[in-house]
């Protein structure tokens, strides 16, 4: 069984994965969902969320933007990083279990959030 982690909101992929309200999860079986559901984060933020990810089982995250460091983690961690998505939620689980869904470089953000904007603007976060 493959656990996916999808940033989530509202049926779309969240935009910034620190700052993530929610995951869709998804048990798979590589080629078919075999079960879901929203898990909220509880304001889990950033570093936190490697180990909420690690504790849930999960092998691949797909989000929009996300922090070197966050991605460093995962991937040290042995969970994939899908990141630079936008959209549908459920479509992107689709594509990816139809190996459809692809890395996207878009998806680095490395800057602060301290100005006021927000990842989605400067090519962070989307496609």
């Amino acid at each position: 069984m493959k656990k996916v982690a999808i940033t989530y909101e509202n049926g779309e992929i969240f935009g910034h994965f620190g700052k993530c309200p929610s995951f869709l999860i998804a048990d798979t079986d590589g080629k078919t969902v075999l079960s879901k559901n929203i898990v909220p984060t509880n304001g889990s933020g950033h570093s936190a969320l490697f180990s909420f990810l690690a504790e849930l089982g999960v092998h691949t995250v797909i989000c929009g933007g996300i922090g070197q460091g966050a991605r460093d983690a995962l991937e040290n961690g042995k969970i994939e990083v899908i990141a630079g998505q936008s959209g549908s939620a459920e479509a992107a689980l689709m594509f990816y279990l139809n190996g459809d869904l692809k890395d996207n470089p878009a998806g680095k953000c490395n800057h602060h959030h301290t100005d006021g904007h927000a990842c989605g603007e400067h090519g962070c976060g989307s496609r």
